[in-house]
């Protein structure tokens, strides 16, 4: 059996003139965290709208876990074991944040076919997981930035996916908020979950991901461990900049919050 849990070959989307998506391989293996960066316009979130379903591609071929899935629906799809986060959090606002979590459990993946308690139990332990248990019964009207990212990780957590797709999940935090934030998906991942980090933060993808894959304008630029991404001259020319000098940054950021009496 491949290694690969997801295999994209040709993948594009063009929307009249514009390809937003044009002609993209992609193989994402067991067990990492990738990271999909590029600018605004690159094309990532349509990239991962094709991929979860949301939008039907002009072209090619997207396989799961050895299933060719590229005309399958979203609700399909997700109940394969494939989830997603949104950019911008997409709560149902009428319902408790322990309420919008039990939608995922039950009427995600298996459907929880036991019923509500079943559905229920896996709720809570989402909410545990995302950090969420002790404001479970409020209105998610109630929930700060950075609460509102965990509600949309607990909820994709009920659909009890094998890949899960991070829409800018650190967007807005400030950076204790995206430390904790870190921790959460590393986590996730350890516990046995792929995951594709599409990020802004660049010394936060650097510092996470297994791997990095470059977008620009709608076509990979580049696809390889972190250190080689950062020394990639194409990549910095296109989009990163010195990098370099962030990652350092960053990482002396992180070694302050370490010692004692270092801010978070």
């Amino acid at each position: 059996m491949s290694a690969d849990i997801l295999a994209v070959a040709g993948l594009a989307k063009h929307f009249g003139g514009l390809r937003a998506v044009d002609g993209v391989d992609l193989a994402v293996r067991r067990g990492e965290i990738v990271g999909l960066i590029g600018p605004n316009g690159a094309g990532k979130t349509t990239f991962v709208d094709l991929l979860t379903g949301s939008e039907p591609p002009t072209g090619g071929r997207i396989t799961y876990r050895g299933t060719d899935i590229t005309s399958l629906s979203a609700h399909e799809r997700s109940r394969m074991g494939l989830a997603r986060t949104f950019q911008v959090p997409r709560p149902f606002g009428d319902l408790t944040i322990r309420e919008n979590v039990l939608v995922g459990a039950l009427f995600g993946r298996g459907e929880r076919r036991g019923g509500r308690p079943e559905a229920l139990d896996l709720a809570n332990r989402c909410l545990e997981r995302a950090g969420l248990s002790a404001v479970a019964d409020q209105s998610t009207g109630s929930l700060s930035t950075a609460g509102l990212k965990r509600l949309e990780v607990a909820r994709c957590l009920a659909a009890e996916p094998d890949l899960l797709f991070l829409d800018e999940p650190l967007g807005g935090l400030n950076p204790t908020e995206v430390k904790d934030a870190l921790g959460l998906i590393r986590g996730l991942n350890d516990s046995g979950i792929t995951i594709v980090f599409i990020e802004h933060i660049i010394p936060a993808v650097m510092s996470l991901c297994h791997r990095v894959v470059v977008l620009a304008s709608g076509r990979k630029l580049a696809d390889g461990d972190p250190s080689e991404i950062v020394a990639n001259p194409e990549v910095q020319r296109a989009y990163l900049g010195d990098v370099k000098a962030a990652v350092r940054r960053f990482g002396a950021r992180r070694r302050a919050a370490t010692r004692p009496g270092g801010a978070a």
